[in-house]
């Protein structure tokens, strides 16, 4: 099974050289960013004139492992809730990313939530567009897509604690990436207000208290699902901290305050 992009040449540039350059620009320089490890990243998904300098900077911030879960939401409704594309390999303008079939594998064995579906890959962007970062970072890069329906909170932490079993059963290192944006179209004063709620979460490592006060507040954070179930799986994995790179939104780029998107680059170790 061969995944062909869906965004590129919209979300990002969509020819290898383009594409490379504008990476050279969104992601410090190598030797200027000293690395460390990691259990997890939360980064966001917008075109990358205006979250791609917070995803490029907290991922060069990282040591990245071949091995990379991409956990994303679904925007389109199609597939199962918990879809993982578990053969074959994403073909991007940079070249093409194999999945990593022995850890999808572990995912679904050790899961009932998760399902083999490549239906609510074909068309959804908020994973590839994490993909040519990683790619940049990590020449030998596998990944495991897995994108997330609307579940419920204590399915988001069981199937935390099923990544987290499967990430030890793998016995190598691996890195999980949440992605998501923050509050969507409103002011930056609401826009701010909002987010900082659902980053005091993240910032204690409480999955439960993110996800409840996403619903309970209006959040418009489109991956509270995954960084839910990414908060989940960090802590079966021994997080202790939570550090935003960075925080900022859409009028940082557009000039217009009066309608942003949130844009949020956490490390989780």
């Amino acid at each position: 099974m061969i995944r062909f992009p869906a965004v590129a040449g919209r979300f990002y540039p969509g020819s290898q050289s383009s594409l490379t350059r504008e990476l050279a620009k969104l992601v410090p320089g190598i030797a200027a960013v000293e690395k460390q490890d990691a259990i997890a990243v939360v980064s966001p998904h917008a075109g990358y004139i205006y979250s791609g300098a917070v995803a490029g900077e907290t991922l060069a911030r990282v040591k990245i492992p071949a091995a990379v879960i991409i956990l994303g939401p679904n925007h389109h409704g199609h597939g199962a809730a918990v879809a993982v594309m578990a053969a074959g390999a994403w073909q991007m303008p940079m070249g093409d990313v194999p999945i990593n079939e022995e850890l999808a594998a572990k995912l679904l064995s050790l899961s009932g939530l998760a399902v083999e579906d490549e239906v609510a890959h074909r068309f959804e962007h908020s994973l590839e567009v994490q993909v040519p970062f990683l790619q940049y970072l990590q020449k030998d890069l596998t990944i495991i897509p897995i994108v997330l329906s609307r579940i419920s909170c204590e399915a988001c932490l069981e199937l935390g604690k099923h990544i987290a079993a499967a990430i030890k059963s793998y016995g190598k290192p691996v890195l999980i990436v949440a992605s998501t944006d923050m509050t969507h179209y409103e002011s930056r004063v609401s826009a701010s207000a909002k987010d900082q709620m659902a980053l005091e979460h993240i910032e204690r490592l409480d999955p439960e208290g993110l996800y409840s006060t996403v619903l309970d507040r209006g959040i418009s954070m489109c991956g509270v699902i995954p960084t839910t179930t990414a908060l989940a799986a960090a802590k079966e994995l021994g997080a202790g901290k939570a550090e935003i790179v960075r925080y900022t939104d859409s009028g940082e780029t557009s000039g217009d305050i009066r309608q942003v998107v949130g844009y949020a680059g956490i490390i989780i170790s």
